[in-house]
């Protein structure tokens, strides 16, 4: 079993419409990060936010957002003879929609794979393959413990942990600091404190710092253009992106890359 292809965060709009009367043809798997609306067998479902689905080749499904947007991460399987033993070993279940509480970890392992996908780089397939098995393992074991994971736990040590693990791995994901505090649970101000507290920065500092770290691993390790990296590092203006890298750096990002 191996990736066909791959795709992280992507974003429709409202009149976005994945029709497949016939089956997709191939097995493949959907991270799905906003409310939808998914038809499998002709059986319509309202499926929540941080829900996942397993297709099976030739299954009818409809999807489509059920308010301004839809989204999912989304990976084609090249199965191999036995590999269909593999999702019945681990206990995940083919045309059945999951709600698993939270799937931000195993988006994040979605990104690698998609890195290491299209990545030129050396040795990148074994890469891409050893992150693969380990959304497997991951997968099977939320759906074995009821969708709990680490990411769902009240306790506030370990959510604030998981939380800034969150920054440094999806910096494109992450929000203002009101969206970060209302994933504590807490005020601005007692998430803003207790940030601080834990980690000896501001939570600020270290989505700036996150996103800084990222963007100078992009610009060294691929050819996306500047806009690319923008996006993947959170920004949504390319330019206020490279303000922020030089102020950063005391370089721009062309000037960073024509030094490599």
């Amino acid at each position: 079993m191996r990736v066909g292809s791959v795709g992280y965060n992507y974003r429709h709009e409202e009149s976005f419409v994945m029709d497949k009367p016939g089956g997709s043809g191939c097995w493949f798997m959907l991270l799905i990060k906003e409310p939808s609306i998914f038809t499998i067998n002709g059986v319509e479902t309202e499926v929540m936010k941080d829900s996942f689905v397993l297709f099976s080749p030739h299954t009818p499904h409809r999807y489509q957002a059920k308010n301004n947007v839809y989204a999912d991460d989304w990976i084609f399987l090249d199965m191999q003879s036995g590999d269909e033993e593999k999702f019945a070993q681990l206990g995940i279940p083919a045309d059945e929609i999951i709600h698993l509480g939270n799937i931000n970890e195993l988006s994040q392992i979605v990104r690698h794979i998609a890195y290491e996908h299209y990545s030129p780089e050396e040795d990148h397939e074994i890469i891409e393959q050893h992150y693969f098995e380990i959304l497997l393992i991951k997968l099977s074991r939320m759906i074995k413990n009821g969708g709990v994971s680490h990411d769902a736990v009240s306790d506030k040590h370990t959510r604030i942990m998981v939380l800034r693990n969150m920054i440094y791995g999806t910096p494109d994901c992450t929000g203002d600091i009101d969206q970060l505090a209302s994933f504590m649970g807490m005020s601005r101000s007692g998430f803003q404190h207790l940030y601080k507290k834990t980690f000896g920065v501001s939570a600020m500092t270290d989505i700036i710092h996150a996103r800084m770290k990222t963007a100078k691993e992009l610009l060294i390790s691929t050819d996306l253009s500047i806009k690319d990296i923008s996006q993947r590092c959170g920004y949504t203006n390319e330019y206020g992106f490279m303000k922020r890298f030089k102020l950063y750096y005391g370089i721009t990002p062309t000037q960073m890359r024509d030094h490599i």
